[in-house]
């Protein structure tokens, strides 16, 4: 389970850039919302210990107990779901005391983990029918039950890390030519279906905000909190108006976005640091991601590659889409900007996974 690894395989490089991203989505939350700046900092240094932890820890070793962490996957969401306290019409959450326990957090890293050693173990069959059908069946089945939260975005989420990992894992350029060929229209057709509310699937509150999108002149008490972020993003100009100012126009100060410290964390970020900060930001969100890729070319295995690749494409994948809402480039959903926005769930989830990814570092091929 342990193993003796060497200094210079460390990533300093990658965990630095973790640590200062931490430390400016700290200083954000506290001043969106000082209340929960403690929490955030505490969560931060617990979810560097955890990666601290992890890293020691042979992936490999953990990989044998992958179809536990599956099964344990699948018995989370299903206790959530009938177990589970329900907020603004979603049941997604443990209570305990004044901790909120999100667990498809927590699924994101165990999928990744899963289906890296499930890739790993059928890569020479990848592109059969059989295993690829059951690949479908074994992400859909999770799927199923975070989209009956309703949770679409982790739903979306989840399914682009996993259409990310199958193609790393080597399926054929020929099937994702014929599927984005097939996709491409089907996306149109499922648009244009939304518009007219046509698909079951797709909650009232879920389809408002994709019209507000579409249409925010139409739908103002929806798109408020979009329009209030561009207009906050936008008056930050090039430095910003500063981290906890009290200006009474301001998102946070004159309640335009509510809980700023959470979804639209981005809009607090481009409001008080301005175009220098929010860059800094996207820079080093791509620094991570490039760095979990770079981690992945040197792994021993296919399971290590995909590891990395798998948190690469949760920690891309999340960010634009968090950015892509607060900048009204996307309809409005509840996506968390990785190791920024508050929620210990997601933070502590965020660290298993790069702990993972540190480890996958610790032992390159040899060459």
């Amino acid at each position: 389970m342990l193993k003796q690894y060497k200094l210079k395989n460390f990533k300093f490089v990658l965990v630095i850039c973790i640590i200062v991203l931490n430390a400016i989505g700290v200083m954000l939350v506290g001043s969106a919302s000082p209340n929960d700046q403690k929490k955030q900092l505490i969560g931060m240094i617990s979810g560097l210990v955890i990666m601290m932890v992890l890293m020691w820890i042979d992936y490999s070793f953990i990989l044998k107990f992958s179809w536990l962490l599956y099964l344990f996957s699948l018995a989370l969401l299903i206790l959530v779901r009938f177990a589970g306290d329900g907020s603004k019409g979603a049941q997604r959450w443990f209570e305990i005391g004044s901790f909120r326990f999100q667990p498809s957090e927590l699924v994101k890293i165990l999928l990744i983990l899963f289906f890296s050693y499930y890739f790993m173990k059928h890569e020479e069959k990848i592109n059969t029918p059989k295993t690829i059908i059951f690949s479908f069946i074994l992400v859909g089945i999770p799927l199923a039950l975070i989209i009956l939260q309703p949770n679409l975005s982790m739903t979306i989420i989840i399914a682009l890390v996993f259409a990310a990992m199958l193609f790393v894992a080597g399926l054929s350029y020929k099937i994702v030519v014929g599927v984005l060929a097939t996709c491409v229209p089907a996306a149109l057709i499922m648009i244009s279906l939304i518009i007219q509310d046509k698909i079951p699937f797709i909650q009232s509150y879920q389809l408002g905000r994709i019209m507000a999108w579409l249409y925010p002149e139409d739908y103002p008490d929806i798109a408020y909190q979009q329009q209030n972020s561009i207009m906050a993003i936008g008056s930050g100009l090039l430095w910003g108006k500063g981290l906890n100012n009290t200006d009474a126009t301001s998102v946070k100060n004159g309640k335009f976005i509510l809980e700023p410290q959470n979804d639209f964390i981005f809009a607090v970020a481009g409001e008080e640091m301005g175009f220098a900060g929010t860059a800094v930001i996207i820079i080093l969100l791509l620094l991570i991601t490039i760095q979990c890729i770079f981690i992945a070319r040197k792994a021993k295995d296919t399971a290590g590659k995909l590891i990395c690749c798998g948190m690469a494409a949760l920690i891309g994948f999340q960010s634009i889409v968090n950015i892509g809402v607060a900048t009204g480039l996307l309809p409005n959903t509840g996506v968390t900007l990785p190791f920024v926005s508050y929620g210990l769930t997601s933070l502590w989830s965020l660290y298993i996974g790069i702990g993972f990814v540190l480890n996958v570092g610790l032992q390159p091929k040899k060459y």
